[in-house]
């Protein structure tokens, strides 16, 4: 590995007019390719294997065409206090309304409020619910505007209007802010890790480069494969985050690689051979672990998985190819001051092969050494105090709740969360989250006394409001109708009715052989829920198995690969604690704007699992590659670890803080659940860098000693053998056979 990456590092820097102008072709010919491809589409957001889906395929089959997926709107009408909206002038404001809705573009019908009993008990608060020949995405700024300007006219008339449903959904998408917020914040770091314009501007350079052919590639596969535009964004997120920090690690290796004296070729292919073979490995852990969202069995969580995990490898061949290119051009310019001033050695005399460092090296005492040498002192204490703390914050996580928010975790000033509140506080909590039954009376000798029957019951049931009528299909053979509960559809108390209404079926199949399935929002968010919460324990033994063999390849060792998978665990069940803290529980809430706190999104745990698993092993590739490249090169173990910590922390935290300026940009966006999602993944990223790789892990291999390294005879014969430490850039050394041989069953001189 290591030999192969060093002459890719070499051979790129050498004809890099060739390597960045292929990369100009590559980005030109996607960017092309998709600016005439069809638009994003909504993405396949079916859900196999759950109630609430297999009753909306079969209101599908039975009643064609009812169940499209046409847009809809929800105007709401509420009269002054001590008003109602059915007397005299608001009555009139309301119908006339009505009548400039139905003349809107792309509308296909609009129910009237007082002919469709969408009129509150009290009077104070109607409907009208405008539906349209178009799917949501398909409604036009201009369908949007007539809706607007409608609800203007009314609000002149002294009416309070709200709107509401998927024609006028706010827009949740980026705004923009957040990659301006991280690109700012690593850039700024960049150049405090380096000093250097050019060295901080090259890894941003590269990921900008990444992101966009990862763009335009998604854009282009999203109509044969149906991609939606939620893989560009994941995409984009993780492909901003590694593609930096992939870059930073192989440009800091160059500038170490120069400080020893090596020609800027020789540098580079050192670079790409050593710090490039961690950035492979540490790439394919983030692969395998978005890759393995498959598990779950969400068509849309699979497919922005895989849109993500090419994001990724775009990002490692942009790091392995792209950087060494462009230092190419420019190979002193992403020097420090100090080391710009250093004549460059003679590339046809200099070494090539040799190791080599500075007298100096050994005797400097940067931050990251000191930090090493106090851990190693006090390896007990600060490992219990680190345990001690993640699994305080792991705490709350054992309360997390799952669901799906709505528009009541807008903010009250969205015309949206008015809507909810309005309709809310007029028809019952229930009303937002009605639960559609659809019952098969195929097999049933009289169908609507069966439908009857189950009506009957599902309406006695206790927390239920209202039952509709039933409305049976042209064969006469399949009925479909609403019942509204009592309570909100994120309420606890909704979940235990859905569960109560399904436990009938069998004695109500038995009296009338007839069946039915729950579906609607409400009861879709509560299969969702069961399904990830049923496939999350695979997942990980999946993701976490695979990445244990793979980091047993890397570092030859069993209990390192252990140690960073155990490590990743107590990260991420601390990181969800923190989530269900501000979002579910509603501490610090109105610090990041969040207005309605709630149940925590479905897919967010299996999201934030599969990506801070991925970036975890990130930091413990690079983090600890740097300990087994020292051990192997001969120092003990202790001194290994400082050695790791002198040459990769500031780069390590580095790389965390730049992640987590990307991941907290998107704190700033105005939708709950990107709110979330960003919010997650900073908190993950920083305890893991900060508390798991830069505290446990330290403390951990001071406690293991040479054991740290050990790997059964057996195990080692199986295992593929790979140069990750770059041990192939070495010369031999002088004497075999050491105590660490004994200790890790096998010589540590590594060929590919």
């Amino acid at each position: 590995m290591a030999t192969f990456l060093y002459r890719l590092g070499r051979s790129a820097f050498r004809r890099r007019g060739l390597v960045v102008l292929l990369w100009v072709a590559v980005l030109a010919a996607v960017g092309l390719s998709a600016l005439r491809a069809p638009e994003t589409s909504s993405g396949d957001e079916s859900m196999p294997g759950i109630e609430s889906q297999q009753a909306y395929d079969l209101i599908q089959e039975r009643f064609p065409g009812a169940a499209a997926d046409s847009a809809g709107a929800t105007v709401v009408f509420t009269a002054p206090d001590g008003q109602k909206v059915t007397a005299g002038e608001n009555r009139r404001a309301v119908e006339e309304a009505v009548d400039s809705l139905g003349d809107g573009p792309q509308v296909a019908g609009v129910a009237d409020p007082f002919t469709s009993d969408a009129v509150s008990e009290d009077g104070s608060t109607a409907y009208a619910s405008v539906t349209y020949e178009v799917a949501a995405d398909d409604v036009t700024e201009a369908g949007r505007t007539a809706v607007e300007q409608v609800a203007d006219q009314a609000r002149e008339a002294g009416l309070s209007v709200d709107l509401g449903g998927s024609a006028m959904e706010a827009d949740d998408g980026l705004s923009g802010v957040a990659e301006i917020v991280g690109i700012s914040v690593a850039a700024l770091v960049l150049l405090v890790t380096f000093g250097s314009l050019a060295a901080a501007g090259l890894p941003l350079l590269t990921a900008i480069v990444g992101v966009v052919v990862s763009l335009f590639a998604i854009m282009l596969l999203a109509g044969p494969l149906g991609l939606s535009s939620d893989a560009s964004t994941l995409g984009m997120m993780l492909g901003l985050a590694v593609g930096i920090d992939y870059a930073l690690f192989i440009v800091s290796r160059f500038r170490e690689e120069r400080d020893t004296g090596r020609p800027p070729e020789e540098a580079a292919g050192r670079a790409v051979g050593t710090a490039g073979s961690s950035v492979v490995f540490a790439g394919l852990t983030v692969i395998i672990a978005l890759a393995g969202l498959a598990v779950v069995g969400v068509p849309s969580l699979t497919q922005m998985g895989l849109a993500a995990a090419g994001a990724v490898l775009i990002a490692v061949l942009a790091a392995l190819t792209f950087v060494p290119a462009v230092l190419g051009f420019w190979p002193s310019a992403v020097l420090s001051r100090r080391a710009r001033k250093t004549p460059e050695p003679d590339s046809r005399t200099a070494p090539r092969m040799e190791a080599g460092a500075p007298a100096s090296d050994e005797a400097r005492a940067n931050l990251g050494t000191r930090w090493a040498r106090f851990v190693l002192r006090r390896p007990l204490p600060v490992l219990i105090l680190g345990v001690l703390g993640l699994g305080a914050l792991a705490v709350p996580a054992a309360s997390l709740q799952l669901g799906m928010p709505g528009d009541e975790a807008l903010s009250t000033a969205t015309t949206q969360r008015r809507a909810y509140d309005a309709l809310a506080e007029g028809f019952g909590p229930g009303f937002n989250g009605p639960l559609t039954v659809v019952v098969d009376a195929r097999g049933a000798s009289d169908p609507e006394s069966a439908v009857a029957t189950i009506g009957k019951k599902i309406a006695d049931t206790d927390g239920i409001v209202t039952v509709s009528a039933a409305n049976f299909n042209d064969a006469g053979d399949t009925a479909v109708f609403q019942a509204t509960p009592s309570t909100s559809p994120t309420d606890a108390r909704t979940k235990t009715l859905v569960t109560s209404i399904r436990d009938e079926r069998p004695a109500l199949e038995s009296d009338t052989s007839a069946t039915f399935e729950v579906t609607g929002t409400t009861a879709l968010n509560i299969d969702v829920a069961a399904k990830v919460q049923s496939a999350l324990v695979p997942y990980l033994i999946t993701i976490v198995g695979l990445a244990i063999v793979l980091l047993m390849v890397v570092f030859r060792s069993v209990f390192v690969p252990v140690k960073a998978a155990l490590g990743f665990l107590l990260s991420v069940l601390a990181a969800l604690g923190t989530v269900v803290l501000v979002f579910q529980q509603g501490h610090l809430a109105d610090l990041f704007g969040i207005q309605q706190t709630g149940p925590i999104m479905s897919l967010m745990p299996i999201f934030l699992v599969g990506i801070v698993f991925g970036l975890a092993m990130d930091y413990e590739v690079f983090l600890v590659a740097r300990m087994r490249e020292a051990y192997v090169g001969g120092e003990g173990a202790e001194q290994a670890v400082v050695s790791g910590f002198r040459h990769s922390a500031r780069v390590v935290v580095a790389a965390a803080l730049i992640m987590i300026a990307v991941f907290s940009g998107f704190i700033t966006e105005s939708g709950s659940m990107i709110k979330m999602i960003g919010f997650g993944l900073a908190a993950a990223v920083l305890l893991d860098a900060f508390v798991v790789r830069m505290a446990i892990v330290p403390a951990v291999l001071a406690l293991l000693g040479r054991r740290a390294w050990w790997l059964p005879k057996w195990l080692d014969r199986v295992l593929p053998r790979v140069d990750v430490e770059g041990e192939a850039l070495r010369p031999e050394p002088a004497a075999q056979g050491t105590d660490r041989d004994k200790v890790t069953g096998t010589s540590d001189t590594l060929r590919v």
